[in-house]
Parts: C-alpha cells; structure tokens; sequence
C-alpha cells in the first residue's frame, strides 16, 4: 500500500490502516515502515468485527482472535465498492488496482 499512495493520491484515493494495536504501537510500526497514511487504534475490535475481520487465527499450533488481514475499497459515501480477505499484502494492491479500473 505504501508504494502505491502517490498513484492512488493523484486518483483522490486515501488509504488507511485499522489494527487493535495501540497508538504508541501503531505509530512505532509506522516509524519502522514509513507507511505513509494514517494507522487508526480498533483496540476493542468494534470496527473488526463490524467488517466480519475478527476472527480465529491460528500460528504455532496456538489457536487466538485475532484481525484476519483484509482490504476495503469505501466510495465517497461510505459505501463498500469492494473487499478483500484473508490476502497477503502483495495481493492487496492488484486487487484493488482491478476495482478501480475504468473509473479514473
């Protein structure tokens, strides 16, 4: 996502990124990773759920909740133009380049 923001500036698209994380942690993830948009805290997951991404995970034969990554594409009226689940992030911008085809 980060690499594709000026592209996606030019076409009037904001990005923004929801995780249960703290601010503090979030921001330090974001001085790491220079990301470029604005992090927003879900920290009792109300957002997550609402989007149907908080869900069972599953990693080292450990089993928590936890947010299964995912993608939204929202229009200027809040309306969900398209979404994505459980992708990797080199997935994210492809998909989101193919629903934005045609329209700018």
């Amino acid at each position: 996502m980060r690499d594709a923001l000026p592209r996606l500036r030019t076409m009037g698209v904001a990005a923004v990124g929801i995780s249960p994380d703290a601010p503090e942690q979030q921001k330090k993830f974001d001085e790491k990773h220079g990301l470029g948009f604005p992090l927003l805290s879900d920290a009792d997951h109300k957002i997550a759920e609402a989007y149907g991404v908080w869900g069972e995970k599953k990693m080292y034969g450990k089993t928590f909740m936890g947010i299964v990554r995912s993608a939204f594409l929202i229009d200027a009226e809040g309306r969900v133009e398209g979404a994505w689940y459980k992708i990797s992030p080199k997935e994210t911008m492809p998909l989101v380049w193919g629903a934005l085809a045609g329209r700018f």
